[in-house]
């Protein structure tokens, strides 16, 4: 069975330039920003003076027939027929987890294939790719040739408030977009489109030789402003020219392409490998969505700064309880990523600006990283024992990851502290929130002591790396003998809350021991826990708790690792995969949602899916002492 993916990906460089297609045929509708507002691109293909439309719709144009549709982690393929044509469009957005430059590189890619000459491609552009809104100001067009007579029509907006807007529900409005193909004719015009003048700029080439190579480009100038320093993305840190880059670009799309394809390939025979084929489509779906959700930056000392934005929630910066559930996938292709998300938490926790012996919940709200503002700083409403865990947790495993402590050497004092805090209050957590937030404050959470106990183990593994004489395996280990001894329901699962008899949640945190290896939790207990889940599963998954019918996405792969067959794995997620193929809510994957129904509750769009790869990195035993 093939995934129908509830919204396509299109263009994925950044949070702000994120094209999707909320539907199952690429011209049924426009394509939206992941928020869901106007972003139109548009594709049309004139054979014999006749006009189709491939992506997008206009509500006139003929459409043309889809015959396919596919989505591999870095590109976005349809098959089409228009008239005597058959037309391929391959959307590319080579997002190479071990090339910083390409991966920062704000360049996606439109390949265009068909059987027959002459046949003339158009792909239009409308002004919301570079507004917060249709008609904020007036759009500034340029047309030029590049090297290698590569057409290049630019827009933007007239108005230039670098790093001025931030929050949720916004888009970039700074900055400048550039639409380029070689040998191509550009064009801009406002049409009365969608009941507003929107302008549109165009580029039209003619298919001589039955193929054509677009590409998109943002050059955002300044992408973040941390700590009251404005840092351009790592692709220009040096004073790279956008120009030179659309370029090298062209150059370079053969070899660009076949990696792209090779590692697509790669990750979805790994995917397989570990959880079966629609686990794999998962994934691939998962993969563009997750990095589309971060920017890569470099501060002013040369380290990297991998800042994500926690999309359809607040809008917050290097949110570290959506970090926390993203790092697999980062552990597995590159951990020095997870170093810089990690960065900005460890500069704000040591500044006087923080006021608390606890960890941070954010730095700012994306793009302006100047502090928390999830709550401000005051202390009811963090996430004492949450983002302490986190943050060791993190810290530990991208060590053992790297095989180098350095990270954690450097910031040694902040994580004894944090551990030492969960040694005096993670035992039985008390009322406060964690990172599932959106159920309220919870006094004497299982799941939360959990993860105190798995962070004070991971800082033993801090210590063992640091060659640090310790006491913390022997803390972790008697606080997991006494959690089980207040936590086990009679029919011998784990209770949501010490309190709460007869009570179940998700306990997604025992995967580090898993992962770790450290078998802190017996394993008898782990593998009863587990299978008291299986008769929980609803058609869209289990629940996250006992109190309502949600459940979220990430914590459902993470459980589902808890399981000792893959066969069992399966079970666990193949709802998971049923709940995105018929769910009803058209967006870019969203992790919490409706385990009866199927339906979005909120978030979408979210780093979090990266968590989705946790059963590849247990699999791969990198992380195992």
């Amino acid at each position: 069975m093939k995934l129908r993916a509830p919204s396509i990906p299109i263009i994925t460089i950044d949070p702000y330039t994120s094209v999707w297609l909320p539907s199952d045929r690429l011209n049924d509708c426009d394509t939206v920003h992941w928020t869901g507002k106007d972003m139109p691109i548009r594709v049309y293909a004139n054979i014999k003076d006749k006009e189709y439309i491939l992506l997008g719709s206009d509500g006139k144009t003929e459409k043309a027939e889809q015959k396919s549709i596919d989505v591999s982690a870095m590109t976005t393929a349809a098959e089409f027929k228009a008239g005597n044509a058959e037309i391929t469009l391959k959307f590319t957005a080579p997002m190479f987890l071990d090339d910083f430059k390409m991966l920062s590189r704000p360049i996606n890619y439109l390949s265009i294939e068909t059987n027959l000459e002459d046949v003339i491609i158009k792909v239009s552009v409308g002004e919301e790719i570079c507004q917060d809104k249709r008609r904020q100001a007036e759009m500034v067009i340029d047309k030029f040739c590049l090297d290698g007579g590569i057409e290049t029509i630019s827009m933007k907006s007239e108005q230039q408030p670098v790093l001025l807007r931030f929050g949720d529900d916004v888009r970039i409005d700074w900055g400048c977009f550039y639409l380029s193909c070689e040998g191509a004719q550009s064009d801009y015009k406002r049409i009365f489109d969608r009941g507003a003048d929107t302008m549109y700029v165009s580029l039209s080439k003619k298919l001589e030789d039955k193929k054509a190579l677009f590409t998109f480009a943002y050059d955002d100038i300044k992408s973040i402003d941390y700590f009251h320093s404005k840092l351009p993305s790592f692709w220009n840190k040096d004073g790279a020219k956008i120009e030179d880059e659309i370029v090298s670009a062209y150059k370079n799309y053969g070899g660009i392409f076949k990696k792209s394809e090779e590692f697509s390939n790669e990750l979805y025979s790994s995917a397989v490998l570990s959880g079966g084929d629609k686990y794999a489509q998962i994934l691939s779906l998962a993969y563009r969505q997750v990095l589309a959700a971060h920017k890569l930056v470099v501060d002013t000392s040369g380290d990297i700064l991998y800042i994500s934005k926690e999309c359809f929630s607040n809008g917050c910066a290097a949110t570290v309880d959506v970090s926390y559930p993203s790092v697999p996938l980062f552990l597995i292709y590159n951990p020095e990523l997870v170093k810089g998300m990690l960065r900005p938490i460890f500069k704000y926790a040591k500044s006087s600006e923080w006021p608390h012996e606890f960890a941070p919940h954010d730095v700012g709200t994306y793009p302006i990283l100047w502090g928390q503002t999830y709550g401000g700083t005051i202390k009811d409403v963090q996430m004492p024992i949450e983002e302490c865990g986190n943050m060791l947790i993190m810290t530990a495993a991208v060590c053992l990851a790297q095989k180098d402590y350095k990270l954690a050497e450097e910031n040694f004092d902040l994580l004894k502290n944090w551990a030492d805090y969960l040694v005096k209050f993670g035992a039985d957590p008390e009322n406060q929130l964690c990172t599932d937030d959106f159920a309220g404050h919870s006094a004497h959470n299982c799941n939360l002591s959990v993860k105190a106990i798995m962070a004070i183990e991971a800082m033993s593994l801090i210590c063992k790396g640091l060659k640090i004489e310790n006491s913390y395996h022997e803390k972790a280990s008697d606080m997991a003998e006494d959690f089980k001894a207040r936590a086990l329901n009679p029919d011998g699962s784990l209770k949501l809350a010490f309190d709460k008899e007869n009570s179940f949640s998700m306990k997604y945190n025992l995967v580090w021991d898993k992962v770790f290896g450290t078998d802190i939790f017996d394993k008898e207990t782990v593998k009863n826990e587990f299978n008291s889940y299986l008769s929980k599963i609803n058609p869209y998954g289990m629940p996250l708790d006992s109190r309502e019918t949600y459940t979220k996405s990430d914590w459902l792969v993470w459980t589902a690792v808890l399981s000792e067959t893959k066969e069992d794995f399966e079970r666990f997620t193949e709802p998971l995969f049923n709940a995105y193929n018929y769910s009803k809510s058209r967006v870019p994957l969203n992790d919490w949602y409706d385990s009866v129904t199927a339906i979005q509750c909120a978030f979408q769009h979210r780093s979090v899916q990266g968590g989705l790869y946790m059963k590849i990195l247990c699999d791969s035993e990198k992380l195992k002492v």
